[in-house]
């Protein structure tokens, strides 16, 4: 007599505890990656560009991949392409390059779509639209803080230097500070419809944290006044979270948890950029007309 071998029962899901994540995944990546910009920053800015671009090229790859779940097709070739060209011409000639870049960028994909005729164009053309805004337009602000140093060479001395370094630290200040203040006394939930493991409590470790490290940045690497670090801070605390709710407003619309898991221990790339991008066109405008 054959004996039945029972199937095998699924793996169990790794319970990460409060955390939410692999914590050892979440660091290794981060080391990486933010070993990657500080080289580039250090020694030659273009470089540091060359990041920025692959970046935008993989969150348009990701929002299609999230989008097809809803039935919105975006045309990745258009989109990558306008997203590059645009990040590159606001580093090479500034801010005003860039809305011509993006107009441009738009009419280029509503044009492309039409290749593929009269139906759902007016769904796919606004998603489109709404991409190339959401990650493109506001990533290529980083273009325009880098370039307010000069076009070449890097390092310490560099105005543009310094602001890239300003803005990364005070938006991962607010990861940083919302997270532990959020696991460890985190009890009132800031949107539980939308995101439920925020907290008020996060919130406000989110602001401490934001706040101090603008200030610091800004009197001692920026030699700015005090004043303009404590207004750095809160505008990067009040962004960083609507960046972060904005992107679980969207998951939650297309039914997904990450846009992918192409960083380990984070998901997809874009559940890391949603605060950057919503900080770094203020952060720009402030440092822009206040400091430099």
């Amino acid at each position: 007599m054959t004996q039945q071998v029972p199937p095998s029962a699924p793996a169990p899901k790794k319970d990460h505890g409060r955390a939410g994540r692999d914590l050892k995944a979440a660091v290794a990546s981060a080391v990486v990656l933010l070993g990657s910009v500080a080289a580039s920053l250090a020694f030659w800015k273009p470089a540091f560009m060359v990041i920025v671009a692959i970046a935008v090229v993989v969150a348009i790859w990701e929002l299609r991949r999230g989008l097809l779940a809803r039935g919105y097709d975006l045309p990745e070739q258009p989109l990558m392409v306008g997203g590059v060209v645009m990040v590159v011409v606001a580093y090479a000639w500034g801010s005003a390059a860039l809305v011509t870049a993006t107009a441009v960028s738009a009419l280029v994909t509503m044009l492309w779509l039409l290749r593929r005729g009269v139906d759902g164009y007016v769904k796919n053309a606004t998603a489109s639209v709404f991409a190339l805004v959401y990650v493109p337009f506001l990533g290529s602000f980083v273009a325009l803080m880098l370039a307010e140093g000069g076009r070449g060479g890097g390092g310490l001395d560099d105005a543009g230097v310094k602001g890239i370094i300003t803005f990364i630290l005070v938006t991962i200040a607010s990861d940083i500070g919302g997270y532990v203040a959020g696991v460890l006394f985190g009890k009132h939930q800031m949107a539980p419809v939308i995101s439920p493991k925020k907290s008020w409590e996060g919130f406000a470790g989110s602001a401490v944290a934001t706040v101090a490290t603008g200030w610091v940045l800004v009197v001692f690497l920026l030699e700015g006044e005090w004043w303009i670090g404590i207004c750095l801070g809160l505008i990067a605390v009040v962004m960083a979270t609507l960046g972060d709710l904005c992107e679980s407003v969207i998951k939650r619309d297309l039914g997904i948890k990450d846009m992918s898991q192409v960083v380990p221990g984070h998901g997809g790339l874009m559940d890391r950029l949603d605060s950057l991008l919503a900080t770094i066109a203020p952060i720009w405008l402030l440092l822009h007309y206040a400091v430099f």
